[in-house]
């Protein structure tokens, strides 16, 4: 791996990439699971956030923060971007964006490589990036592919909205203002954790990730990322779903752009109407300022309402579109996906609040 890790750093992303994959495979025939053990039934936090280990500016000011919290036994770390107070009373909620990483990332480098904190504090964001352990993964991936970590209630989804949840306790956070967003790994459990909590996350921002469900072992896994998942025949209309802004690179080859398709088709189908009709799809062409070009398609229910986004990203391969060159994994020639997620989340609070 650490010739990966090499690659990543010099920005040979797709060997470093590959790398990484031949590693997880190995590991896999060798019988070493990357991922900790199934969850026991859930419990509550055992020992509550711990106070960031940087010095509290004065109130009002923008602070970088750094914390941890614990869950059945393993300490999940973070890092929290809190903008300035734009008012003298400093008490208006605000929105909160949690960003979750892809393989091989950790928080400071995704922030670095996304450039979202900049953009929070213009909009007067709390953006917070949680970071996997690499006890509970050798890549630090999220744990997307395995049965345990795609339930409500249960493994990393449960230890991500209880982090959550402590976040807006202690921030003044709106709590109809809750959005994720994640990239590869992160992206798929970024999707997971909005179908297993829309009643705390409002809308859903996946880039070059991988559908909920789409497998259910490290072999799956590697399968369904070369391959793309199929639209699933289910609708998943039972259970709300929360409105989900998609970017994908047409020329990945780490995940195959057909897992876009599905994801956006699984939101789609969410959110048909009672007749049974699908939001409309509404396409259109463009550029970014550096010349990637991209397809852009709305899907709009009967109120007007954008249920889903597609950004269909031509010759983009896997990397955070309009990226900073300083972080990892990261595209600069492509249109900016962190401000657009930005603004599709601002656009979808969340239609009814429970209490978190």
């Amino acid at each position: 791996m650490s010739n990966a890790a090499q690659q990543t750093r010099l920005g040979q992303l797709m060997d470093a990439t590959r790398a990484i994959q031949r590693a997880l495979h190995d590991q896999a025939a060798q019988g070493q699971d990357i991922a900790e053990a199934a969850s026991p039934a859930p419990v509550a936090w055992l020992t509550p956030p711990a106070p960031p280990t940087v010095e509290r500016a004065a109130r009002g000011a923008e602070r970088w923060l750094d914390g941890s919290a614990s869950h059945r036994g393993r300490t999940l770390a973070y890092k929290l971007y809190v903008p300035p107070h734009v008012s003298d009373c400093g008490t208006a909620q605000r929105p909160l964006i949690v960003m979750l990483h892809g393989c091989t990332q950790g928080a400071a480098d995704f922030a670095a490589g996304t450039n979202m904190n900049a953009l929070a504090r213009q909009a007067g964001a709390l953006v917070l990036y949680p970071e996997q352990t690499q006890h509970a993964n050798a890549q630090r991936c999220w744990n997307w592919f395995k049965p345990q970590h795609q339930e409500r209630g249960r493994g990393e989804p449960e230890a991500l909205a209880m982090l959550i949840r402590s976040i807006v306790a202690e921030h003044e956070v709106d709590g109809s203002r809750i959005y994720v967003a994640g990239l590869s790994a992160g992206g798929a459990m970024a999707d997971i954790l909005g179908r297993c909590y829309p009643d705390l996350v409002a809308a859903v921002g996946v880039h070059s990730g991988l559908p909920s469900g789409a497998a259910s072992d490290l072999g799956s896994a590697l399968s369904v990322m070369r391959q793309g998942a199929a639209p699933r025949a289910d609708s998943g209309a039972t259970a709300p779903v929360p409105p989900t802004i998609v970017f994908h690179g047409d020329a990945d080859a780490t995940v195959h752009v057909r897992n876009a398709t599905a994801i956006v088709e699984a939101v789609r189908a969410a959110h048909r109407d009672p007749s049974g009709t699908l939001p409309e799809a509404n396409a259109s062409e463009g550029s970014a300022p550096a010349g990637r070009r991209y397809t852009r398609t709305v899907y709009t229910d009967g109120d007007g309402g954008a249920r889903a986004e597609y950004w269909r990203l031509h010759g983009a391969g896997h990397a955070w579109s309009g990226g900073s060159a300083q972080g990892s994994y990261t595209d600069p020639t492509g249109v900016d996906a962190s401000a657009e997620m930005l603004r599709f989340f601002l656009a979808h609070p969340l239609r009814t609040v429970v209490d978190a």
